[in-house]
C-alpha cells in the first residue's frame, strides 16, 4: 500500500497547478480577504456607513484588512450549516508610541470560535498594555456583540451600555455608532475604524487571576484618538506573500499599518496622557492559533530628525504547511522615506538568532526585490533590569493562557546597506560609500518571543519547501525579468 501512494511533491505540483491558476483572481483583489459566500450575508448598519462614508482623509488600504472570522453577531446574516466546526482566532495588535515621554501602549483584540456551537473556548477579549509594563485585561464569552467589517480594518465590542440606554433586540444589531453617540452610550467597550479608536476598557489586572470579570484587581484604561496613515505595507502587499490569500498556511500575518501619526488622548489608571503626532503601528493574525513559536520585533520611534519616516518590523516562527509539516521562516522589513524594502524567504534570505530573553540579533538580504539591500538589526535588554511582561494569547486547546513575553524598552540599531551587481563577482554586493541607514537607534525597540519551548537560543535561517519558494517568488520573477535578461546580455 504505501509504495502506490504518490509522493508529497506530488500534492505539491498539484498546488502549483491549483494556485497558478488562480493567480490572476487574486492580483486583481483589492483586499484580499475572504470571498463572500452565497450562504454568508452580510449588511452594515446606517450608523457604519456614515461613519465610513464621513472619512475625508485618504486610507491606506492592505490586504487582509477586513475580517476573516465569521461573525454571530445579529447583524450579519448566515446560514447555520456555514458555522465554523473548527478552532479559529483572529486577533488585532495596534501599538502607540509617545516618544517624548518614552512611553508606549499595545491594544491587543481577540476574538476566538465566533459562531461555532461546539467550541467551549469563545471569547472576545482586548488586552491593553502600559507604561511599566502595566497590564489591563477585560473578557466576554458572549461571541454575538463582537462586529467586524468585512472590506477595512473596522470593529468593535459593547461589553456594557449606560444605565439610561436600553439594551433592546434593535440595539444589539448596531455595529459601528457615530463617535459622540459612542461616548454618550457605551459603559465599558471599544469600537476601532480605520483612523478613530475608541474604547473604555473596565478590566482588570492581567497578571493575576483569569480574564473574566471579578478574577483580578480591577483597573481602568480610556482612550480616544485619531490615526493619520503614513505607510501601509510597502505597495498594499501582503507580508505574507500571495499565498496568505488562501488558508493552507497558519497561522496567518498581516501588518496594516507599518507607521503613523496619533493624535489624542489615553487615561490609564487615573493619569492622563495627551499626545500629538505619536508614533503608531497596526497588525494582525488569523487562523486556528499563533505559532508554535516565534520571536517578534518592531519600531518606527528613532532618534534624530532625519529618521522621522523610518519603521522596521521583523518576526519569525514555526508554521503549518499543507500535509501536517512545520517550517521555520522569518523576515526583516524597513519603510524608509516612501521607500519599501523587504527581506522575505521569497525576495532573499533571512537569519536569526535570539536568546531565551534578552537579544534579538536579526540580519536580512534581498536580491529578488524591487530594491536589492542588506539590514542589520539588534535588539537588546538586561534581562536582570527588564524580565519583560508575560501577558496572553489564543492557544490551540487551552484558549487565552500566558504565552508571551513582550517590552517596549529594547535598545535598538539598525542598519541598511543597498546592493548593487558586480560583473566580475556575478552577484549582489554593497554599494560603495557609507550605508543607506548608518546605525538609526532607539530606546523603544519592541520585542517579543512567545511559545516554545525556549530552553536555549534559537539560531536558524529562514527556510521555505522548494516548490512553495517557486510560488512565492513567482510574482517576482516574472518582474525581474527585464533586469536579468540585461545582466545577461552584459557578460
Amino acid at each position: 500500500m504505501g509504495a502506490n501512494r504518490p509522493p508529497s511533491s506530488c500534492y505539491l505540483i498539484c498546488l502549483l497547478c491549483i494556485f497558478t491558476s488562480v493567480f490572476p483572481f487574486v492580483q486583481k483583489s483589492s483586499f484580499g480577504t475572504c470571498s463572500r459566500s452565497r450562504n454568508f450575508r452580510e449588511y452594515d448598519a446606517p450608523a457604519a456607513l456614515r461613519i465610513f462614508a464621513a472619512k475625508k482623509k485618504e486610507l491606506i488600504t492592505t490586504p487582509h484588512s477586513g475580517r476573516h472570522f465569521r461573525p454571530s453577531h445579529p447583524a450579519y446574516r448566515f446560514s447555520r450549516w456555514r458555522l465554523r466546526r473548527k478552532r479559529f482566532m483572529e486577533g488585532w495588535y495596534y501599538r502607540l508610541t509617545i516618544p517624548e515621554k518614552n512611553v508606549s501602549f499595545a491594544f491587543i483584540i481577540s476574538i476566538e470560535d465566533a459562531g461555532n456551537p461546539k467550541s467551549n473556548l469563545k471569547l472576545a477579549c482586548i488586552q491593553v498594555v502600559g507604561p511599566d509594563d502595566t497590564y489591563l485585561v477585560q473578557a466576554d464569552k458572549d461571541d454575538t456583540k463582537f462586529w467586524a467589517s468585512k472590506s477595512q480594518q473596522a470593529l468593535g465590542y459593547p461589553f456594557s451600555y449606560k444605565p439610561n440606554v436600553v439594551d433592546d433586540k434593535e440595539r444589539k444589531k448596531l455595529t459601528a455608532l457615530d463617535a459622540e453617540e459612542w461616548r454618550n452610550t457605551i459603559e465599558s467597550g471599544f469600537q476601532i475604524s480605520p483612523t478613530s479608536f475608541l474604547g473604555r476598557i473596565q478590566g482588570h489586572d492581567g497578571t493575576k487571576g483569569g480574564v473574566l470579570d471579578g478574577q483580578g484587581i480591577p483597573g481602568f484604561c480610556e482612550f480616544d484618538f485619531s490615526v493619520d496613515p503614513v505607510c501601509g505595507w510597502g505597495n498594499a502587499r501582503s507580508t505574507g506573500g500571495w499565498l496568505s490569500h488562501f488558508s493552507v498556511f497558519e497561522p496567518h500575518w498581516q501588518v496594516t499599518m507599518a507607521d503613523g501619526n496619533a493624535t489624542g488622548r489615553i487615561i490609564w489608571q487615573n493619569k492622563t496622557y495627551d499626545f500629538t503626532n505619536a508614533k503608531f503601528y497596526a497588525e494582525k493574525n488569523w487562523g486556528a492559533a499563533l505559532p508554535s513559536k516565534w520571536y517578534w520585533t518592531q519600531c518606527n520611534s528613532f532618534d534624530g530628525s532625519r529618521f522621522q519616516q523610518l519603521s522596521v518590523t521583523a518576526g519569525g516562527g514555526v508554521r503549518g504547511i499543507p500535509f501536517g509539516g512545520k517550517e521555520s521562516l522569518g523576515m526583516v522589513c524597513v519603510h524608509y522615506n516612501n521607500a519599501f524594502y523587504e527581506a522575505t524567504p521569497w525576495t532573499g534570505e533571512m537569519q536569526w538568532n535570539v536568546t531565551t530573553w534578552g537579544s534579538w540579533e536579526l540580519k536580512g538580504k534581498s536580491i529578488y526585490g524591487d530594491r536589492p539591500f542588506e539590514a542589520h538589526v539588534s535588539y537588546q535588554v538586561d534581562p536582570q533590569k527588564n524580565p519583560g511582561l508575560i501577558f496572553r494569547a489564543p492557544t490551540p486547546d487551552e484558549g487565552m493562557v500566558y504565552f508571551c513575553r513582550d517590552t517596549f524598552e529594547a535598545a535598538t540599531k539598525l542598519t541598511l546597506w543597498e546592493l548593487e551587481w558586480d560583473r566580475n563577482q556575478k552577484q549582489f554586493v554593497r554599494k560603495r560609500g557609507p550605508p543607506l541607514i548608518a546605525g538609526a537607534t532607539s530606546s523603544q525597540g519592541g520585542a517579543e518571543v512567545g511559545g516554545g519551548p525556549w530552553w536555549d537560543t534559537w539560531t536558524a535561517t529562514s527556510k521555505v519547501s522548494k516548490p512553495v519558494l517557486a510560488l512565492l517568488r513567482f510574482p517576482l520573477q516574472v518582474q525581474s525579468l527585464p533586469q536579468r535578461i540585461f545582466r545577461r546580455r552584459q557578460h
